[in-house]
C-alpha cells in the first residue's frame, strides 16, 4: 500500500489537530473533596516489625484477573482491545511477578525488591542510624517504612494523562490504571509528586504500575491485602473519615500510653495492646498535594525516611495542567511551522532550478 506526501501531511496533520482538540482545557478542575465513601489505608510505622508479609500478599492478590500486577500472555491489553478480534494471548500469569532475576537459580523462592518497580508496588524499606540498636530512633536507631500509592484526593497523574489511563472512582476514591487506554507517554510518572508510578521497561509491551488499593477484591468484601495480611496492625483498612480520626488521636497521645491497636481493620475486635510511640512531624497524608487517602505516621522525620519535604499542601493539577497540556499545541505549532518551512523552501529550490535550466 502505497501513500503520497500529500497524503501523509494531510494525516499527520488531521491527527495533530484531533490530539490539540482532545485535550481538557486548562480550566477544567477535578475535585478537591473527598468522596462520600473513600477507603484508605493508614500505616503506623512504630507497629512495623519489617516481615514484608504486605509485599509477599500484595503480589500475591495482584497477580490474579483484575490484580494491578496481573498480566496475561505478551499482547497488551491496548493491542488486544483496539485490533484483535479474538484473544491471541498464550499462557495467563501463573505466579506473582518477583523480582529475582539477581540471583542465579532463583525461582520465587526470594523476592530481592530494593523499590517500586513494573514488579513491585508496594515496598517495606528501612531506616538505620549508627549502631541501629533503638526502634523508631534517629540516632542509633532504625525504623521500617512503607512506600506505595497514596491515592491522591486530587490526583496528579489522572490530571496530567492525556489517554484518560488513571481514574479516580468517584465513590470509593481509588486511583486506579485501564492499561487499554495507556500511550506509554509517562506523564504520570512527571506530574505525581510522590514519585509512585513505575513503567515496565524491560516488558515487550509495557504498562505503567501502581497499587490500586486491590479494587478487584472489594466486589467479594474483601480488603486490601497488605492490611488483611499484616500481623501487627502496622497497617489498618478502613473509611479515609475514619482513619484520618485515628491518626490525630494516636498522634495526639501521650508516650508511653497503654493503647490498643486494631489489626487488619479500623473496626477490627482483634487488637494488640502495646504502648504508644513518640511521633515525629505530623499525620503524613493530610494535607500534602491536597490529602491522600493512604495516611502513615511514623517515629522518625519524614524527611530522613527520604519523603519529600518540598510538596505543596494545595492540590497539585491545577499547577501540572498548566504546562501538561500545552504540549500537543506545541507539537501541533512545531509540526505546523516545520511544513511551512519545509514548503517555503521546497518552492524556493524548485524556482531556483527552473531558473537555471531556462539559462541553459
Amino acid at each position: 500500500m502505497s501513500i503520497s506526501r500529500r497524503g501523509f501531511l494531510k494525516g499527520v496533520t488531521g491527527s495533530a489537530v484531533v490530539l490539540a482538540a482532545g485535550v481538557p482545557s486548562v480550566e477544567a478542575k477535578m475535585s478537591t473533596e473527598l468522596p462520600p465513601e473513600a477507603i484508605g489505608l493508614l500505616y503506623d510505622a512504630t507497629l512495623c516489625v519489617g516481615c514484608k508479609s504486605c509485599m509477599v500478599n500484595c503480589k500475591t492478590h495482584n497477580s490474579v484477573p483484575g490484580g494491578a500486577l496481573y498480566k496475561e500472555g505478551l499482547v497488551s491489553g491496548v493491542v488486544d482491545s483496539l485490533i484483535c478480534t479474538k484473544s491471541e494471548k498464550t499462557e495467563p500469569m501463573k505466579a506473582p511477578s518477583y523480582e529475582t532475576d539477581t540471583i542465579k537459580g532463583n525461582e520465587g523462592i526470594w523476592d530481592v525488591a530494593q523499590d517500586l518497580s513494573g514488579n513491585t508496588i508496594n515496598v517495606i524499606k528501612a531506616y538505620r542510624n549508627g549502631t541501629g540498636e533503638k526502634k523508631d530512633s534517629a540516632v542509633n536507631g532504625h525504623a521500617f517504612f512503607k512506600q506505595q500509592c497514596l491515592h491522591c484526593i486530587t490526583p496528579a497523574c489522572a490530571s496530567v494523562c492525556p489517554a484518560g489511563a488513571f481514574i479516580k472512582d468517584p465513590k470509593n476514591g481509588v486511583v486506579y490504571y485501564e492499561a487499554y487506554r495507556c500511550i506509554g507517554c509517562r506523564y504520570c510518572q512527571i506530574g505525581c509528586p510522590f514519585n509512585i508510578p513505575r513503567y515496565e521497561w524491560n516488558s515487550a509491551w509495557p504498562e505503567v504500575r501502581k497499587c490500586q488499593l486491590c479494587r478487584h477484591r472489594l466486589k467479594d468484601g474483601k480488603y486490601a491485602a497488605c492490611a488483611e495480611y499484616c500481623p501487627t496492625g502496622a497497617t489498618i483498612f478502613g473509611k479515609v473519615t475514619d482513619l484520618r480520626e485515628e491518626a490525630k488521636k494516636r498522634f495526639a497521645m501521650k508516650p508511653g500510653t497503654e493503647y490498643n491497636f486494631p489489626i487488619k481493620t479500623l473496626g477490627s475486635k482483634e487488637t494488640l495492646s502495646r504502648p504508644v510511640a513518640a511521633y515525629a512531624d505530623k499525620v503524613y497524608g493530610l494535607t500534602e498535594a491536597g490529602g491522600t487517602q493512604n495516611l502513615m505516621l511514623s517515629g522518625i522525620s519524614y524527611e530522613l525516611l527520604g519523603f519529600n519535604k518540598d510538596i505543596p499542601n494545595s492540590a497539585l493539577p491545577d499547577l501540572t495542567w498548566a504546562y501538561i497540556a500545552k504540549i500537543p499545541w506545541v507539537f501541533l505549532g512545531v509540526f505546523l511551522g516545520g511544513t511551512t518551512l519545509h514548503a517555503i523552501t521546497s518552492r524556493m529550490y524548485k524556482k531556483k532550478k527552473d531558473e537555471g535550466d531556462h539559462h541553459d
